[in-house]
């Protein structure tokens, strides 16, 4: 099997496995024990958050440990439209953004909050005018994502924070596709909340983190989700998952030490398999070619149905779509948003490469691809 989804998930590296594995087996005491044994536990978990915090350039006591970037957005909008609403209860963001954002986004109306969803341009990007037009007095919470999941598309966080400060606004940006891959510095960029998951930058599933801001410009406050023991500062209570954890850290470490080369050699990778791909008649790239992660390319073939493709490529792994929403029919709302109509978003397939990715898997599957493609057309000729 081929592996080219890995914005879905990642393989998690052996050497995160190694450093998770005597808290599976031998050290797997409870990290709020007073016990020995139970400090033992909580000083990996120390290391842990230092470790998250040097990725992102944050100090460790604005990391909450979280079961992923979903609960992490859930505890980030929740927390902030609880504890500020009575400052006012309007929240902006952006068609494109994952699921776990907008669906969070649509229960707060029913609770009597409102929601601008703003559109992108057809390359994906925010129009900065458009945002400083949707942003109102009683805006208390702007969120755009940073790279998105489908189309690799990244905005201009650091413009965006600074616009949304100016209103006097707090801003969230999902990391969930960034962190790990791209160098993201939390007060370079002006974040002010920050989910991130392991499982994207080859750690393990289950585990991620939400960077709460608790400096200048000002020290947030959120309502917890959970409740029960007051753990990790009371903002998320619950016994905490030290294996993960420390599967969390050590891949940020990692992250941090060799993204430099990953970028270089993955990047290359994703633009020879790119350049092939779109010698393929009636192929075209979704989204912005410039402002773009790396890893990922989402291609159109026009004409052909991207779940005949999935099933044709029978020993390739790529994705149409965001894995949060593949057992829905509708086509993708972000390729929607970018102007396409329903039959060219059912036609567009998500090539991601990672760590593991090798050259001569690449050279592959474009021959693969094509066979496919021309197989399909020739059906409906």
């Amino acid at each position: 099997m081929i592996y080219l989804d890995n914005n879905a998930t990642t393989r998690i590296d052996p050497r995160v496995l190694e450093k998770m594995m005597p808290y599976l087996t031998d050290n797997f005491a409870n990290a709020a024990s007073t016990h020995a044994f139970g400090l033992g536990a909580s000083d990996a978990v120390k290391i842990a958050r230092q470790q998250v915090a040097d990725l992102i350039n944050s100090r460790t006591e604005e990391i909450v440990f979280t079961s992923g970037s979903t609960e992490g957005i859930n505890l980030a909008i929740k927390g902030v439209a609880e504890n500020y609403q009575t400052k006012g209860k309007h929240i902006i963001t952006v068609q494109t953004e994952h699921s776990a954002v907008l669906d969070v986004c649509r229960y707060l109306e029913t609770k009597g909050f409102e929601v601008s969803y703003l559109p992108v341009q057809s390359d994906g990007l925010l129009d900065i005018k458009v945002l400083k037009a949707s942003l109102r007095p009683d805006t208390i919470l702007v969120s755009v994502m940073l790279v998105n999941n489908e189309t690799g598309v990244i905005q201009d966080i650091k413009k965006i924070a600074e616009i949304v400060h100016q209103a006097g606004a707090l801003f969230m940006t999902d990391a969930t596709q960034a962190v790990g891959k791209l160098p993201v510095d939390v007060d370079a960029l002006g974040i002010d909340l920050m989910p991130l998951s392991a499982h994207k930058f080859y750690g393990p599933k289950g585990v991620g983190a939400l960077f709460v801001r608790q400096r200048r410009p000002w020290r947030i406050k959120l309502e917890a989700l959970l409740h029960g023991g007051g753990h990790e500062g009371g903002k998320r209570s619950g016994t905490l998952n030290v294996a993960g954890i420390v599967g969390l850290g050590i891949a940020a470490e990692l992250a941090k030490k060799e993204m430099k080369e990953d970028t270089a050699r993955i990047g290359a990778m994703r633009d020879m398999l790119e350049n092939s791909l779109l010698q393929i008649d009636g192929t075209r790239i979704n989204g912005n070619r410039e402002s773009r992660l790396y890893n990922v390319t989402n291609i159109l073939f026009e004409g052909c149905d991207s779940d005949a493709l999935i099933m044709g490529l029978t020993d390739i792994s790529v994705s149409n779509g965001s894995a949060c929403t593949s057992a829905s029919i509708d086509p993708s709302h972000v390729l929607l948003a970018h102007g396409l109509s329903e039959m060219e978003a059912f036609s567009c397939l998500r090539f991601s490469l990672g760590r593991f990715s090798r050259v001569d898997e690449v050279e592959g599957v474009v021959g693969k691809v094509r066979l496919v493609v021309e197989g399909l057309r020739a059906m409906v000729r």
